[in-house]
């Protein structure tokens, strides 16, 4: 609440929760007349030295002044920042609009001192850099272009922070005081600074909620059965390495252990630190247990009540309280209405879940939203054996249920610089902030596989998602040009992620197929040519072929200079000299071992010791598996692994997970360092993760290479954003006129075709005129425009007599003028008719997009699309990506057109919207692409006010 001089009310987008550098969480909010005692309270908090570093001398309380100074401001001229936890400040940022001579001024004045002070406890956590980042945006914001700063030399800690901040600055000592200078205008290096920081920060967060040293299952019930003790046994089953406690505020006082785990009424009462608490207990009971592990400095939740947005309006409401609750004191959350999370590093072996077994270790990473869908992934990945490097199975596991807090994307930071995951798997029922998802994709697929599933559709109840206006497919697209390998189903996130975990990736399309089966060779080879790769002829082997016929057939395949992969064929033979599954699992493992750097993949039939031997190695002994062939074929396509005779049932496997290894174990024939070879039930599926592998190693090799966004020197940036201003002005958003539009186009090197207005068959001859014949005449009308197959348009009107009778002609078949609007265009060059648009969605930022124009394209869908900035090589791409591409190119004999030209216009209209967040819409159609050059015939522009903040400002978590 601000007094009467204030001139500003409060900014209330101006608060935000951050993650800090050791993944805890705080809320940045502007200071307000009601901080005073808050603000006092922190400063008696902060040690002498501090207090002397802020105040250049020793200040060991503030005065009534000080107080009043530093909690009101006007928010224009005079702006502080406060860092809270539990309500509390632990730092605060204020900067003052200063002149030329240094005293306080108002606008237009674009310099401001800025100042820090952080307690002492909270020092090293990056409070002071993450509000560096948030003052500097409040201060754009305010046309405050730059900072100053005066440090004492021996503060060392501040100077690091505006030196590290990746600014342009200027620095220089005077009267014993170290005077720093920075421009606030974003550069690479500070978004890149500003990047890492928010990597390290949200991949801790999550890493203190996979890598807990303590944890306490509150809501843990008495008798057997229920959710909370059934997490703690599978806890216990699972061999937690850290400290363990069971909570229930129902416990006797005089309980001192459950099932030999220390039992407490309340997380208070734990005299250790608990770094991790598992909430199952009912919703209502829920913001209770929030505050008391909030107090007793609990780092994160997992959240399995349900009750929440899923539910209802009521449930969405207490979700965001719980959120608040949580962040409050720093504390971040996975949920509510989760599964859990786990983790099958020997170093912590934590099962905080619902599964009652403990997956194979392994290096692959698994997210899923839902706890349904999260079992599945667990049982197909275990029962496929989903080995790596002699491993089988995940490495961590993230069920978000809700994901009201922790998402896919605080995932993705984190598996990024896992060392112990090489493949992250995901099923996204929904993305809450495709922009920022598909900026993490693209780093994460560079460095390692990411292969997702992406639901279809509306969000599930209790998912907070932004609104998107593009279509499904789109966003599709957008992901796999940021790396991400999209599949369709559970059946193909495993079966890619099983081939990227096991198999190199390969180098290039061609295939080599092999085995003893001619019909299963020609199914493969049918496969290859359907999802766009190139195989070889088949090479049939015969059923008599023995596993030394395989060896060599693999061997020589892999060294053939023209094979860039092996799909190799088996169906059981019948004879004496017919290999068993080991022997021929131990020919194609040691002839792929000779082989490493090319991929190799087997497709088998009916050999279920074959897949099971494959899957094997030195340090992991294939478990016996209680399903019989049909349920096995029924729940994944594969065979059995085992010897167990059908219909028994193996100890602990009533959920269809078989139990997890006690112990390594070499596996019969295994070579040390073998390759694991994965097997595939259907040719057509073996193909299909070998496609999407080739794909994917092509993404990689030209991501080293992404090309660049040219400099045009004609492109007259600061002339638009003037001009811009200007018409933003007028009102909130708007559709510029033909004249506005053509000024705004040309100040990006962008030419429109001149075209007048002609509402009357006179006006139409002055305009030929004034234009010179030949001309078109066309209809503007909305139901008539870029509609030439209605008839709405004439062409190559070669004198007046041919105008006049165009335009009786478009009147006698549409209507009055005043209804088809027709103007009149001089012709422009023969050539193949285009359309180009650039669109900002709400979820998934800017957007370019390709064509051909006319209604076969749009019927089709033949658009392509790429993410704003464009580069070079983005935007030959994208005019080569769409199906009708060929008319551009010569096709049957046609004249190519001016692709250059066409790129040149491509990126142009990508600089336009990214240098300015105010153009949301552009259209240019019809854009006439001639064999020499290019006409752009129609365009429009939308202007709307910029978002106060997006994915390129300050480090911020969703609000709540």
């Amino acid at each position: 609440m601000q007094s009467a001089p204030d001139r500003h009310e409060y900014p209330a987008h101006w608060e935000a929760d951050v993650v800090l550098r050791d993944g805890g969480t705080a809320r940045i909010r502007p200071i307000t007349v009601d901080d005073a005692e808050r603000l006092v309270s922190f400063y008696e908090q902060v040690s002498d030295e501090s207090k002397y570093y802020r105040f250049f001398a020793p200040y060991p309380r503030l005065s009534a002044k000080d107080v009043h100074r530093f909690t009101h401001h006007d928010f224009v001229d005079r702006v502080g920042l406060a860092a809270t936890v539990g309500g509390e400040f632990i730092a605060t940022v204020r900067y003052d609009r200063i002149g030329a001579d240094g005293m306080a001024a108002t606008a237009p004045a674009d310099e401001a001192e800025v100042a820090f002070l952080v307690q002492d406890a909270h020092q090293g956590r990056g409070v002071a850099s993450a509000l560096l980042e948030h003052i500097a945006a409040v201060a754009r914001e305010r046309d405050i272009r730059r900072f100053a700063a005066e440090v004492l030399p021996a503060n060392n800690k501040m100077i690091k922070v505006f030196t590290d901040a990746g600014y342009t600055q200027k620095r220089s000592f005077e009267d014993g005081v170290v005077r720093l200078e920075f421009d606030l205008e974003p550069t690479e290096r500070s978004l890149a600074v500003q990047r890492a920081r928010e990597q390290r920060a949200e991949a801790h967060s999550v890493r203190r909620l996979l890598v807990p040293g303590s944890v306490a299952v509150i809501g843990t019930g008495r008798a057997p059965g229920g959710v909370g003790r059934s997490v703690l046994g599978n806890l216990r089953e699972a061999g937690f390495t850290g400290d363990l406690y069971a909570v229930n505020k129902a416990f006797p006082e005089d309980l001192k252990e459950l099932d030999g785990v220390p039992a407490h009424r309340s997380v208070r009462d734990i005299d250790g630190h608990v770094d991790l608490a598992v909430v199952a207990v009912p919703a209502d009971h829920v913001p209770e247990v929030v505050t008391e592990c909030g107090e007793h400095g609990v780092q994160g939740l997992v959240v399995l009540a349900a009750g929440y947005a899923e539910s209802g309006p009521d449930g969405r409401e207490r979700q965001r309280e719980l959120v608040r609750h949580a962040r409050a004191y720093g504390m971040r959350i996975i949920g509510p209405n989760a599964f859990g999370v786990i983790n099958t590093s020997p170093q912590v072996r934590l099962n905080a879940s619902l599964a009652p077994q403990m997956p194979r270790p392994g290096r692959i990473g698994l997210f899923a939203q839902s706890g349904a869908i999260g079992v599945a992934l667990l049982s197909r990945l275990h029962r496929r054996g989903g080995g790596v490097t002699g491993v089988t199975g995940v490495s961590t596991f993230v069920s978000s249920g809700n994901r009201a807090d922790v998402s896919g994307n605080d995932v993705l930071q984190y598996w990024y610089d896992d060392p112990d995951t090489d493949v992250a798997l995901m099923y996204l029922e929904s993305i809450g902030n495709p922009r920022k998802f598909t900026r993490l994709a693209r780093r994460t697929a560079a460095a390692k596989p990411l292969v997702v599933v992406q639901g279809a559709g509306s969000a599930p109840q209790g998912h907070a998602v932004r609104a998107t206006r593009l279509p499904h497919a789109t966003v599709s697209v957008l992901l796999r040009q940021a790396g991400v390998i999209r599949v369709d189903t559970i059946t193909e996130l495993v079966d890619a992620g099983l081939l990227l975990a096991r198999q190199p990736l390969p180098r290039g399309p061609r295939v080599g197929i092999l085995g003893n089966s001619e019909s299963l060779g020609l199914l493969t080879y049918d496969a290859c040519l359907s999802e766009g790769l190139r195989p070889q002829p088949p090479l049939d082997l015969t059923t008599e072929a023995s596993a030394e016929d395989f060896h060599a057939a693999l061997a020589h395949a892999l060294a053939d200079e023209a094979c860039d992969a092996v799909v190799v064929t088996a169906i059981p033979a019948i004879g004496e000299a017919s290999p068993g599954d080991a022997e021929l699992a131990q020919a194609l493992r040691s002839a792929a071992a000779a082989g490493p750097a090319k991929p190799v993949l087997v497709v088998h039939v009916e050999l279920g010791g074959l897949a099971a031997a494959l899957s094997a190695a030195t340090s992991t002994a294939p478990r016996a598996r209680t399903a019989t062939p049909d349920t096995a074929a029924a729940e994944d396509g594969a065979t059995r692994t085992g010897t167990t005779t059908p219909g028994t049932t193996e100890p602990g496997t009533a959920t269809g997970m078989p139990p997890a290894p006690t112990a390594r174990a070499a596996a019969p024939g295994a070579p040390e360092g073998a390759h694991l070879i994965p097997a595939y039930p259907a040719a057509e599926r073996a193909v299909r993760a070998l496609a999407e592998a080739v794909k994917y190693a092509q993404w990689r090799r030209e991501a080293a290479d992404p090309g660049k966004v040219p400099e045009h020197e004609d492109i007259d940036e600061k002339g638009a954003a003037v001009l811009i201003g200007r018409l933003l002005a007028r009102g909130q958003g708007l559709t510029l006129g033909t004249d506005e539009t053509c000024e705004l186009l040309g100040r990006y090197g962008i030419a429109v075709r001149r075209s007048i207005p002609a509402p009357a068959p006179d006006e139409a001859v002055r305009a030929a005129a004034a234009l010179g014949y030949p001309v078109a005449l066309k209809a503007t009308a909305p139901h008539l425009r870029h509609r030439a197959d209605l008839g709405g348009v004439r062409l190559d009107l070669a004198d007046e007599e041919q105008l006049r009778r165009a335009y009786s002609e478009l009147t006698e078949l549409f209507g009055a003028p005043q209804e088809l609007r027709p103007v009149v265009q001089a012709m422009a060059p023969r050539g193949v008719d285009t359309v180009v648009r650039a669109v900002i969605d709400p979820a998934a930022g800017a957007v370019l997009s390709f064509g051909l124009a006319g209604a076969a394209s749009q019927l089709l869908g033949d658009m392509a699309h790429r993410l704003v900035p464009v580069t070079d090589r983005d935007a030959g791409s994208l005019v080569r990506s769409i199906r009708t591409a060929p008319l551009l190119f010569g096709w049957r004999g046609s004249t190519p057109v001016d692709t250059p030209a066409l790129e040149e216009l491509l990126l142009r209209v990508s600089r336009l919207v990214d240098d300015h967040p105010e153009v949301v819409a552009v259209t240019l159609e019809p854009v006439v692409v001639a064999p020499h050059g290019l006409s752009v015939l129609g365009a429009s522009v939308r202007l709307a006010p910029p978002p106060a903040r997006d994915d390129l400002g300050p480090r911020t978590l969703p609000a709540y």
